[in-house]
């Protein structure tokens, strides 16, 4: 029964694998039958579209065909443009070829032309060029001529006033400065500048010190009052109303010989004698305050210090004097024998008698370095704007040394110079040998304009705050005021003259080759 069984099972197991493969090669054939179909169906559209293809193609066909016939007509056409475009590109060559000949004929022509032009624009430019040149040569001798005219009409006039002519002298002398300013020559040509400064009556003098002047100083914010000291024991101040002078003697004695003075805005004065006093008046006191310094030598120059101080230079030593108190503060002795003192900014120098200098920084403290030129000074000044160093000395000779350390040296006087002073780059000095002159370092020739020149020895001077007009004193005692502003000094002369020069007076002194002028106003 069990071996039955499994034979039912065997068959059974067998009929439904046979099912199973039966099954498995019927859906296959089914499969293959649909593929079929597919490409079937997939092959009759292929054919469809390749009729379509190939009726759209032979409909293409027949286009193109019809488009070649219309490009060979306008292939035709274009043929037939080209050549009429090339025959008339010939004709255009002819024509340009034609055209290039016309315009090297044209530029050759120019070229002549122009060579023609050139020619005549050289011999113009040199006739031009000589015309200019003899238009020079004749300014240049007219500007000669014209500038010696001016000197010659300058002596004349001097002439003239010594003669008494005032009347010919100030036309005269007005005709030198018009020839020379308006040829450019130099106004301060002694013949020139002296003869407008007599003719102006720029130089006034006063005889007021019996003994030598040998300090003049404004009063703090005056231009017309000064305070002067002499060496007779003088102290006198004077104020300048126009041409007249107001002077008041406030103190005499004799035995004194002051050598520097200085004022102060309460009025004080300060006068500082070689008799080793210093004699000070205070407005509203009667008698003066006569001060002893004592340890410094034989006093010779005062400086205003900042505090309230006045320094006293001697030659062996230094007082420190309170302005206020009038009293002396402290005394200091030096290692060495001054000769100068001078200011040199806002510094204080002392030069001594071994050739050096000694720059303060206090009453006992100083640096010292050698003076750059050599001999016996005795006068300085110092041009902070151009750094210029001036030293005058015992013979004459004036020193300057720039800042690059350059020295140069100036002749003009005759001997010892006695003051020197600096107004940016013009430098004016006063000697022994009664003269005062102005210098222009900085140029390369240096040469001096002589503005004053009197028979005495000039001891000091001192400018005003405009550097118009300075002071002098000299060894006789007399105070000059010398006006030095040139177009003053002409306003002057101008208004003086009252009628015109005759022909026969312009012929004689001018001459007739020059054009005639009017000079009165």
């Amino acid at each position: 029964m069990k071996g039955k069984s499994i034979i039912t099972g065997c068959a059974g197991v067998l009929l439904a694998g046979l099912a199973a493969y039966g099954f498995y090669g019927w859906d296959a054939e089914r499969k293959t039958v649909k593929e079929l179909e597919a490409q079937i169906e997939e092959l009759k559209e292929k054919e469809m579209r390749s009729t379509v293809v190939k009726s759209v193609s032979a409909q293409m066909e027949e286009i193109a065909n019809e488009q070649r016939e219309i490009s060979d007509e306008k292939r035709e056409e274009a043929l037939q443009q080209t050549r009429v475009a090339n025959e008339m590109r010939l004709r255009s060559e002819i024509e340009r070829q034609n055209a290039l000949e016309a315009e090297r004929n044209a530029v050759a022509s120019e070229k002549k032309a122009l060579e023609a032009s050139e020619v005549a624009e050289s011999q113009r430019l040199m006739a031009e060029h000589q015309r200019i040149q003899a238009e020079f040569s004749k300014r240049k001798a007219d500007t000669l001529s014209y500038i010696a005219l001016g000197r010659s009409l300058g002596s004349i006039s001097t002439i003239q006033a010594q003669a008494g002519n005032d009347e010919m002298a100030n036309m005269l002398s007005y005709a030198s400065y018009l020839y020379t300013t308006r040829y450019g020559g130099d106004i301060y040509y002694p013949a020139i500048f002296q003869s407008l400064m007599q003719m102006s009556k720029s130089m006034n003098t006063w005889s007021e010190h019996t003994g030598a002047v040998m300090n003049i100083e404004f009063v703090r914010g005056s231009d017309n009052k000064i305070i002067s000291a002499s060496n007779y024991g003088e102290i006198i101040a004077t104020e300048w109303q126009g041409n007249r002078l107001d002077a008041k003697k406030l103190f005499n004695d004799s035995k004194y010989d002051f050598r520097d003075v200085d004022n102060q805005n309460n009025g004080s004065i300060f006068a500082i004698s070689r008799t080793g006093h210093l004699v000070i008046l205070h407005e509203g006191q009667r008698a003066p305050k006569i001060l002893e310094l004592n340890g410094i030598g034989i006093p010779m120059r005062l400086h205003r210090l900042r505090d309230n101080a006045i320094l006293a230079v001697g030659d062996n030593g230094l007082a420190l004097i309170d302005e206020k108190r009038m009293v002396v503060r402290a005394t200091q002795p030096l290692p060495f024998q001054v000769i100068f003192s001078a200011r040199k900014d806002a510094d204080i120098v002392l030069f001594d008698d071994q050739g050096l200098s000694h720059i303060l920084t206090g009453i006992d403290q100083y640096s010292t370095e050698k003076v750059p030129v050599a001999g016996k000074l005795t006068a300085y000044c110092y041009s902070k704007e151009y750094g210029i160093e001036a030293y005058g000395m015992s013979d004459g000779t004036i020193w300057t040394v720039d800042k690059e350390g350059e020295v140069h040296k100036l002749i003009g006087h005759r001997s010892r110079i006695s003051k020197l002073t600096m107004n940016g780059r013009l430098l004016y000095s006063s000697s022994y040998d009664g003269s005062v002159k102005l210098w222009v370092p900085t140029n390369e020739k240096v040469e001096p304009m002589t503005l004053v020149e009197i028979s005495n020895w000039i001891m000091h001077f001192n400018f005003d705050s405009t550097m118009k007009t300075f002071w002098m004193g000299d060894v006789k005692g007399n105070l000059t005021a010398v006006n030095i502003s040139v177009p003053q000094m002409v306003d002057v002369i101008r208004k003086k003259i009252k009628r015109n020069l005759t022909t026969e007076e312009w012929n004689y002194y001018i001459g007739q080759d020059v054009p005639y002028e009017t000079f009165a106003q």
